[in-house]
């Protein structure tokens, strides 16, 4: 059971050395990276490769880690016990089952994605250091103990919005994605966008880094966003000759699908402006 990539997911050599170690290790992979750089999408690669089912969890503000185990429905189960209904009597009604317990309980190995950890409250990877390290939690309304008789290949994903506790992190494999070069953008592209004009590319490429390159911008664009901007572009039938900027104009073509906030638009105004009093 290896990963090398797909068709569909341009994976560095860095990246399937990564999924192979935390699968050989059976440690849980922590992915960090840019938004937009394809970590949720790589457990979706790494399920498709491998012929496996996902089981997606995604995390919220609000999510706690107990609902990743189970739920126990006690006020469902109190409105039952006054209408008088038969199934009050089977403490296993009211416990709804979590993306962990799902995991835990296939007969077959899954992926199991637990997507953007960093957004839960701080203590919630401590909340779940046993589970994921054992792979076995104890269900205290049956009494039964839910084991992974499969153990599960578990892809954790982090935008880097908070820090993880160390405990967390030591049982984890991690790798870092580092935002694509141009080499391979260009793989990326090809994958999304098959027999994109070498001039256009090139181009749109360039002015591209460039942005992303300019000191003071709020949030950089990602992967995501130039490959929706290609698509734009391509939809609009533009060329590299009409993808030329001059000092008047420092904003690329559709630059709307690249600057997603006020700041960033008014940084380039600034910069125009800047360009046409030095004439």
């Amino acid at each position: 059971m290896k990963f090398e990539g797909t068709k569909d997911y341009v994976a560095t050599d860095d990246l399937t050395i990564a999924v192979n170690a935390a699968v050989t290790l059976e440690r849980p992979l922590l992915v960090k990276g840019e938004p937009g750089t394809g970590k949720t999408e790589l457990a979706r690669q790494v399920a498709e490769a491998l012929g496996l089912r996902m089981i997606e969890w995604n995390i919220k503000s609000t999510t706690r880690a107990q609902q990743g185990l189970y739920e126990y429905d006690a006020v469902s189960r109190l409105r039952d016990s006054q209408l008088g209904e038969e199934r009050v009597h089977d403490v296993k009604n009211y416990i709804k089952k979590g993306k962990l317990w799902e995991a835990f309980e296939s007969d077959e190995k899954v992926v199991l994605l637990i997507d953007e950890i960093d957004k839960a409250d701080i203590e919630f990877p401590n909340d779940l250091l046993q589970e994921l390290d054992r792979m076995e939690f104890f269900v205290y309304e049956t009494g039964e103990t839910i084991r992974a008789e499969t153990r599960p290949i578990v892809i954790i994903t982090s935008n880097n919005e908070k820090e993880l506790p160390d405990a967390f992190l030591r049982r984890c494999f991690f790798h870092y994605i580092r935002f694509p070069d141009e080499a391979t953008m260009r793989k990326i592209v090809e994958v999304h966008h098959p027999g994109i004009k070498e001039a256009l590319l090139t181009t749109a490429l360039t002015q591209f880094y460039e942005l992303r390159e300019t000191a003071g911008l709020k949030k950089k664009p990602s992967t995501s966003e130039v490959l929706d901007w290609l698509k734009l572009l391509l939809a609009e039938d533009l060329t590299a000759e009409d993808l030329k900027r001059d000092g008047a104009n420092a904003l690329p073509k559709l630059h709307g699908a690249l600057l997603k906030n006020e700041q960033d638009v008014h940084l380039f105004e600034r910069l125009a402006f800047m360009a046409r009093a030095g004439r």
